[in-house]
């Protein structure tokens, strides 16, 4: 089980809340309106704390120093990119999205190396797919027969600048195409995984949990 803190205590705040803490997760949730934690029911069991949720001492009352993951789900795109920015540059927060009301502000997120969902294909279970670490594979299409997924991968920061070929190795999958500054292209023979990149792939529904389990930790180093 993980800590969790979330910024925003409104509609996908809440369902995130709710979700995380129904699985057993510890759960922190960040609000400036101490009224917003009505919305909240009765018997949730995680951690209500008032104030802005980029300010470092409202952060550390939320437990950010624990966290396996932050959400910035608040109605203010300034105020998540700058929570999320501060939750990752300041307390190396390994797993942060940030949700954005203004596509067109995508690209320098991404260059941000911030994972992002914009407002207008938003839904609590696309945070879920990048902050859960069982929900890290959550397949975009199966084919027919139901054996093979097409999903987002998560990689270790150790995977930054080797080919896209020897993560297709390691991890037995196909990648089909790049999310790179918010827009999708084709994989070369000679790219590489980047910051900021999202990885989809293709791979096999009953290899999702290895998959996720190889990805996750520092590449092996090549012997000399």
């Amino acid at each position: 089980m993980a800590h969790y803190v979330i910024m925003g205590c409104g509609r996908v705040g809440v369902s995130l809340a709710h979700t995380l803490d129904n699985a057993g997760h510890s759960v922190a949730i960040i609000d400036q309106d101490e009224r917003a934690f009505r919305r909240l029911r009765q018997t949730f069991t995680g951690r209500k704390v008032t104030g802005v949720g980029f300010d470092r001492e409202t952060l550390k009352a939320a437990g950010i120093e624990e966290a396996y993951a932050f959400a910035a789900v608040s109605s203010g795109d300034n105020s998540n990119i700058l929570a999320t920015r501060v939750a990752r540059e300041t307390f190396h927060v390994g797993h942060v999205v940030a949700r954005i009301y203004d596509p067109g502000r995508a690209e320098i997120y991404q260059r941000l190396g911030i994972p992002t969902v914009a407002a207008v294909r938003w839904s609590a279970d696309q945070v879920l797919r990048r902050i859960l670490p069982e929900q890290s594979i959550n397949g975009d299409f199966r084919e027919s027969s139901g054996r093979l997924i097409l999903g987002e991968l998560s990689l270790h920061e150790g995977w930054l600048g080797r080919s896209l070929g020897s993560i297709e190795t390691a991890a037995g999958v196909r990648i089909a195409y790049i999310t790179r500054f918010g827009e999708g292209i084709l994989p070369r023979p000679d790219s590489s995984y980047q910051e900021g990149d999202v990885l989809h792939a293709m791979m096999s529904v009953d290899r999702t949990a290895e998959i996720s389990k190889i990805l996750s930790k520092e590449p092996v180093k090549e012997s000399l």
